[in-house]
């Protein structure tokens, strides 16, 4: 038990987003980003940051159109400050982008929807006490026109053996 003596204890800082829930719409999709939380991790008693604010949460899109499918490619979050700039991730930290790579997923007919668990950078300068404004979310999708045809076919059964 010795070597346990110098452990680490890490646990995890989550941070309340008000609201937690909204319907969002953007041209011929529509859904809701729900859950929303910032959680970051950090080493209990020295408050160093382990791991670096993420937000998590869930994802729900619906295809509205009666006639278009669409592929939807990517989603992007950006954070804004009170002066409507975009808030910048630390160096080393990537773009806040969803993709829809899971098979099938990626498509969605008319009325068809596709939930997704969001897990996103989240910048640290946005933890601050009034920094963060507004969360915008620029979705990227490619709509094309949706078709069902019937083809019957003329058949004949031959006797059974």
């Amino acid at each position: 038990m010795a070597g346990l003596a110098g452990a680490s204890v890490i646990e995890d800082k989550t941070y309340a987003v008000t609201p937690a829930s909204m319907t969002v719409k953007c041209g011929i999709i529509t859904g809701e980003v729900s859950d929303l939380k910032v959680t970051e991790r950090i080493e209990k008693g020295s408050d160093r940051v382990v791991s670096p604010a993420k937000l998590t949460g869930m994802l729900r899109l619906e295809n509205s159109s009666a006639n278009r499918a669409v592929h939807l490619v990517e989603t992007k979050f950006l954070f804004i400050d009170a002066q409507g700039q975009p808030i910048k991730l630390e160096a080393a930290r990537t773009d806040s982008l969803v993709t829809f790579t899971t098979h099938g997923e990626e498509r969605l007919d008319p009325g068809q929807e596709s939930s997704q668990a969001l897990e996103v950078e989240f910048p640290v300068e946005a933890l601050k006490a009034n920094k963060l404004k507004e969360i915008r979310l620029e979705l990227s999708y490619i709509p094309s026109p949706f078709r069902e045809e019937t083809v019957n076919f003329v058949v004949s059964i031959g006797a059974g053996k």
